[in-house]
């Protein structure tokens, strides 16, 4: 009798083992959660390697610390400047470029400030002239380090201005509502805004008043997690994953990942 236990223990042990799925964690931006998009990549990653992806969505900022406080095995988001700081360190290794979409400004369908059209900085300026609502995500993401970029191409110190200028300290979609119901203006990755516009149909009051522009590029890569700072990531795993999503099957289904017959991301591996 206990014999056979023993048995149907060990049995049930080594079953385990047998089926049991590695798991990579993943740190990414709130734009590739948003849209849906690793929702869609996961189920398919995990067929064709047998490896679980897991993965924690927030700002680059908090992305890349993170990855610096050895919390995860890759770093997938988009702020090329910051990835490369955070590569200097020595904490990130192996960065390649997956897809790119571009940022838009976006804002009421009336455009109380009549940015339409505009340059990026023209816009900005005319926004902080009028003194009309513009609302920030406040949150180092990767979204908020490009607004404040442009800010200052525009010559506006905007984190000391008023009443005008709101930083929410949220997601881009919350961020996105928030403009709605006051009437004001953000800046979104056109990712999400294709997903906001999908979620609001014919309730949206926004549109888009300012794309186009070449600082306006959005570009996403993947970053691994050195092994050598942090003993207790998986290198196997995060390469893995990055040999996967850069493969040309992988950058195909990225491209077909559509909304509204929009394309929300374009591959770009290798480019």
């Amino acid at each position: 009798m206990n014999k056979t236990l023993i048995t149907l223990g060990l049995t049930a042990v080594l079953s385990l083992s047998l089926t049991a799925k590695d798991t990579l964690m993943m740190a990414t931006t709130t734009s590739t959660d948003n849209t849906g998009l690793l929702d869609y990549l996961a189920p398919k990653f995990e067929k064709d390697t047998g490896t679980t992806l897991k993965w924690v969505a927030t700002g680059t900022g908090k992305a890349l610390k993170m990855g610096g406080n050895c919390d995860v095995d890759i770093l997938f988001v988009h702020a090329p400047a910051s990835e490369k700081k955070f590569i200097a360190t020595g904490y990130g290794v192996n960065r390649k470029q997956v897809m790119y979409n571009d940022f838009v400004i976006i804002g009421p369908k009336k455009d109380p400030a009549h940015i339409k059209g505009m340059t990026p900085s023209t816009a900005l300026k005319t926004i902080k002239d009028k003194e009309e609502k513009f609302f920030s995500r406040g949150d180092n993401s990767g979204t908020n380090k490009k607004e404040l970029s442009l800010w200052k191409n525009a010559n506006v110190d905007a984190k000391s201005a008023s009443s005008w200028y709101v930083q929410t300290g949220q997601g881009m979609l919350r961020t996105i509502n928030m403009a709605a119901e006051k009437g004001g203006y953000t800046m979104t990755d056109r990712g999400t805004w294709i997903k906001y516009m999908s979620q609001k149909g014919d309730s949206n009051t926004l549109e888009v008043v300012v794309e186009g522009d070449k600082t306006l590029f959005n570009q996403y890569s993947v970053v691994s997690i050195n092994k050598e700072k942090c003993a207790n990531v998986k290198p196997q795993l995060a390469e893995q994953f990055t040999q996967w999503v850069i493969n040309p099957q992988t950058q195909q289904t990225i491209a077909d990942f559509r909304l509204l017959g929009q394309a929300l991301f374009i591959p770009n591996a290798g480019k």
